[in-house]
């Protein structure tokens, strides 16, 4: 998917959520309380990294989980491995070739609620041009003046064709790769 084409969803994820009024007022993330990481495993050790860059455009009402909108968009140039060559290798075309596919995005279908302060978004999925769909639940919790969304959830890297060529052997780099975020939010209506 273009550049073009993830402004555009996002864009019109915000206007949506402008649109239906105060019951679906736009929340503000708090980046300096955010993160979103994630735990591969290259011959049996696991890997973990982080993204620095992402910011996310979400409506949610707790009280009303099934009139949620939220898009996520990650800037993949912006991971962290610890090591220059080693974020230098992830950038080339056979992992996240951030040259033609600088973005990962997330656009939610539906959320459900599933317990208290606890919920699953469904949605699409999208690196590398390969959209799969995911449901990822989420835990909501104060965190001071803010809330906090909590959760994890394992994509397969293959779906996405990240580690192409000789990285395609889950031997060396394991198919499973867990992913773990907090989104720290401004504006969400108590639960």
């Amino acid at each position: 998917m273009s550049t073009k084409k993830h402004h555009l969803l996002f864009l019109c994820a915000a206007v949506a959520a402008a649109a239906a009024g105060p019951l679906h007022a736009q929340q503000q993330l708090v980046p300096a309380q955010s993160e979103i990481t994630f735990v591969s495993r290259q011959m049996g050790v696991p890997v973990e990294g982080r993204f620095r860059r992402f910011d996310a455009q979400v409506a949610f009402d707790p009280k009303k989980p099934e009139a949620a909108a939220i898009a996520i968009s990650i800037d993949l140039a912006s991971v962290s491995l610890g090591t220059a060559d080693t974020e230098a290798e992830l950038a080339k075309p056979e992992w996240f070739g951030v040259r033609q596919f600088p973005k990962a995005t997330f656009q939610s279908t539906a959320v459900k609620a599933v317990g208290a302060g606890r919920f699953e978004v469904a949605g699409k999925l999208a690196i590398k041009g390969n959209t799969r769909d995911v449901v990822v639940p989420v835990a909501l919790a104060p965190a001071g003046a803010y809330t906090a969304a909590n959760g994890s959830f394992v994509i397969k890297r293959q779906d996405f064709r990240v580690g192409d060529g000789e990285w395609n052997d889950t031997s060396l780099v394991a198919n499973d790769v867990q992913v773990r975020f907090k989104l720290t939010l401004a504006g969400v209506p108590a639960l």
